[in-house]
């Protein structure tokens, strides 16, 4: 008794745990049932790719979108090439040399020093460099621009070119601009959705591993509620000859659906015993001690929810006359 009253309470926490894995996984097929998952550039809104798929798309669409910063860069190398053609550009075509210059203090202060060479060889990926994005040359440019106005005096030669030049560019990048923002709003929805299609995928594998694992569990369940039920009958009486008529009598006089179950229960321990057929003769004697006594079990809960049928039947009778009385 000891032992099956431990095994119950075994088999309960195993099913509360298995309960919550199906709450978790009703919420994520909700999820997708109501429409919140939606995958840019596929029909079905609601077809899940795999992390592999999801990989390639990744490599293709950045391929893509390197391609079109070529294009955008291209078109800044116009403009590149405008600004440094002016006859006074060639003042920043090359580092300072701050010791032949005897510039003691530029490089206190100029942090970073730039210059339109620099940016050249960086933009021809010189050096194992190169420019990933045109907003960096743009970056780098005006650095050139305003390291010349930050160091040099507003009355200086120098100041005044770079002022002129760096107006001039202004000018130029304003009209390359819509279309670098354009990319940069492109390439921020594409990582988002990316990035959504990521988390949606991981949480598609990991359901499906957690509805193997529910399975693997259910079927664990069962064999454990089988065992318990060998217990339970083992530990029963042999039933007489009486008490195997009175089940009889009981069986013919179930319902539909739990005649059914009957023959659920004997089909279970005799596999010849056919339970598709039209018409069932059950030879309540050649059934085993385990079979009868769940067929005992079954009766019992079936008159047990018949009775109370009845009574919510009669209930609602009597409310119902008590209704047309006071009508009346």
């Amino acid at each position: 008794m000891d032992d099956c009253t431990t095994s119950i309470d075994e088999l309960t926490s195993t099913v509360n745990e298995i309960e919550k894995k199906v709450k978790d996984l009703e919420q994520f097929y909700l999820k997708l049932k109501h429409g919140c998952v939606r995958f840019v550039g596929l029909e079905k809104e609601k077809y899940i790719p795999t992390m592999k798929k999801l990989k390639q798309d990744a490599s293709r669409r950045e391929a893509v979108a390197a391609k079109r910063m070529q294009d955008l860069m291209r078109q800044f190398r116009s403009i590149f090439r405008q600004i440094t053609q002016d006859k006074y550009a060639w003042i920043f075509m090359h580092p300072v040399d701050a010791k032949a210059l005897q510039l003691k203090d530029y490089h206190q202060i100029i942090d970073r020093p730039m210059d339109f060479g620099t940016i050249k060889n960086q933009m021809d990926g010189m050096g194992g460099t190169g420019y990933r994005h045109v907003i960096d040359i743009c970056s780098d440019v005006r650095l050139v621009f305003a390291n010349a106005m930050k160091y040099n005096e507003k009355s200086s030669d120098v100041y005044e070119i770079a002022r002129i030049l760096s107006e001039k560019f202004e000018e130029k990048w304003l009209q390359l601009l819509p279309k670098v923002e354009e990319e940069e709003k492109r390439r921020e929805e594409e990582e988002a959705q990316s990035q959504f299609n990521m988390q949606l995928a991981q949480e598609a594998a990991h359901a499906k591993l957690a509805k193997e694992d529910l399975h693997d569990e259910l079927f664990n369940v069962n064999s454990r509620i089988e065992q318990l039920n060998e217990m339970v009958v083992q530990g029963c009486k042999q039933m007489s000859n009486i008490e195997k008529r009175r089940l009889g009598v009981a069986l013919v006089k179930l319902q539909p659906e739990d005649l059914k179950r009957a023959v659920q229960i004997v089909a279970q321990s005799n596999m010849n015993f056919d339970i598709a057929a039209e018409e069932v003769e059950l030879d309540i004697n050649a059934q085993s001690e385990s079979t009868l006594w769940r067929l005992k079990l079954l009766v019992s809960d079936a008159l047990k929810n018949g009775h109370k049928r009845e009574e919510c039947d009669a209930l609602a009778e009597s409310r119902k006359k008590m209704k047309k009385n006071h009508a009346v």
